[in-house]
């Protein structure tokens, strides 16, 4: 059974089974909705009741749904009409090659889904932009210039079988994909009105057996667009072979001026002001404005890309960029959420690969403290070793990236405090290092699995933890983990 356009009749007495309940909303959110529609479920997870304790309480109030946790067993994905898997397992599973039929809460979403869909993916920024556009939607709502309603969802953490019964033809559902959900969609039905691809970095090759079988996966996001869509890109390499591919409508946007007979935007040198040109010998005319709330130049391209979806949703210049122009940015991404004794303290926990980080030491002129590290995912950490003179201080997590990290700082004479395999640690050795007017950052460079549950907890705990050892210095009681 390959889902096209379904309503939730379709699922009625169905045998699904879950294969993955996890914590970030796509397990549950498909449980909860496939329960709604009269299926009967299995839930499957190898994490036990202990570590899935959050999950759990949210489907108590959901009869008849059989749990098998801390295993799989085989003849529960053999007897199923369906199975839904969680993004992070690997397709080649020998689990789900004894499936019927594999589908993910994505697929169930666009299977019936009346709204128009804005689809977001990338290495890095796909957070920001998808929310960014979603932002812009939603004021222009606010402010008369649309009907209905728009939703973001996705790889952001919320599944969007959240909020698909609420859902009408005159709204607009903006979804962040990432690599792993874009492969489960192959074949499925998924055509995006706009398809938008952010920075493509190598990522993720502790999963992808090579850069190409990753990209191939990104791909999907406009593999089945026409004419009628848009597909955007940066302008790299990457993008240079979207632009090829893609039967959509294309526009670039770049940090150098566009030459007369490209579409598309760019940022000027000087100002950082956005300007946009969407045919390609038309007059260009600012979407930006020179200052954010957002740091980094970085986050001012992510913006830049965003106003194109925007334009060609058909939003009027001057009110886009006066929107993002006070776009607060978003949870986990370059956040600015304490400052003490004259140090701002920003969280960066999304920063997964190096590039990211060295995207972060450039977005700051104060001395800046850094603390990253975490585990591998087969990356090459030469960009952040290359940029992290620019560090006032750098403060080091523990974990197998930070081990390949260190012998490359030690080869370069650069020097560092840790690794700290708790963040109390690592936090009181960043207040050591700081005075006022400075700026500490936690920028990992790497994912978050053995210290933390993912890379959000990893945020949470770091903001605690900062708020936690500030407390105490008021206190006249510095922490001495």
């Amino acid at each position: 059974m390959n889902i096209q356009k379904r309503s939730s009749a379709d699922y009625a007495n169905l045998n699904v089974l879950i294969m993955g309940l996890g914590l970030n909303s796509g397990g549950l959110e498909s449980a909860r909705y496939l329960a709604r529609c009269g299926a009967t479920l299995t839930i499957t997870d190898l994490q036990d009741e202990a570590a899935l304790a959050q999950s759990l309480e949210k489907l108590r109030d959901i009869e008849g749904i059989r749990f098998v946790l801390g295993r799989h067993e085989m003849r529960d994905f053999e007897n199923a009409d369906m199975v839904i898997k969680n993004p992070g397992v690997r397709r080649d599973s020998p689990f789900l090659k004894a499936a019927r039929c594999v589908e993910t809460d994505i697929s169930l979403f666009l299977a019936s889904s009346p709204a128009r869909l804005i689809a977001v993916t990338g290495s890095k920024g796909k957070s920001s932009v998808a929310s960014a556009i979603h932002w812009g939607l939603t004021e222009a709502r606010n402010h008369g210039l649309m009907r209905g309603k728009a939703w973001l969802g996705g790889n952001i953490t919320v599944s969007p079988l959240s909020f698909l019964d609420e859902l009408c033809p005159e709204d607009d559902v903006v979804l962040e994909l990432s690599s792993w959900q874009l492969g489960d969609l192959q074949g499925k039905l998924f055509k995006p009105r706009i398809a938008l691809l952010t920075t493509i970095l190598p990522d993720h090759q502790n999963y992808y057996d090579s850069m190409e079988s990753y990209m191939a996966d990104k791909r999907i996001i406009y593999q089945r667009q026409d004419s009628a869509d848009l597909t955007i890109v940066p302008d790299d390499v990457w993008g240079q072979s979207f632009l090829r591919e893609t039967h959509a409508r294309t526009l670039v946007y770049t940090e150098n001026v566009l030459p007369a007979g490209i579409a598309g935007a760019w940022l000027s040198s000087e100002s950082g002001v956005g300007f946009t040109r969407l045919t390609a010998h038309a007059e260009a005319f600012e979407v930006l404005p020179a200052k954010l709330h957002v740091p980094g130049r970085h986050q001012k391209k992510n913006l830049l890309a965003a106003a194109l979806a925007l334009l060609d949703l058909g939003l009027p210049a001057p009110f886009i960029r006066e929107t993002l122009g006070v776009f607060p940015g978003i949870e986990h991404r370059l956040e600015f959420f304490h400052e003490a004794a004259g140090v701002r303290f920003y969280n960066d926990t999304t920063a997964t690969i190096p590039e990211a980080v060295v995207a972060a030491l450039e977005a700051f002129d104060a001395p800046l403290i850094l603390v990253c590290g975490g585990a591998d995912k087969s990356l090459d950490y030469s960009p952040l070793v290359q940029a992290a003179s620019k560090a006032k201080a750098l403060i080091l997590l523990s974990g197998t990236g930070t081990d390949k990290l260190r012998n490359l700082l030690d080869k370069a004479g650069l020097s560092y405090q840790g690794p700290f395999d708790t963040l109390d640690l690592a936090v009181r050795a960043s207040f050591l290092a700081a005075e006022a007017g400075d700026v500490m950052v936690l920028s990992p460079g790497s994912a978050s699995f053995g210290m933390f549950k993912n890379e959000f907890n990893r945020g949470y705990q770091w903001k605690e933890a900062v708020r936690g050892y500030s407390l105490s210095m008021l206190r006249g009681q510095p922490g001495t983990s």
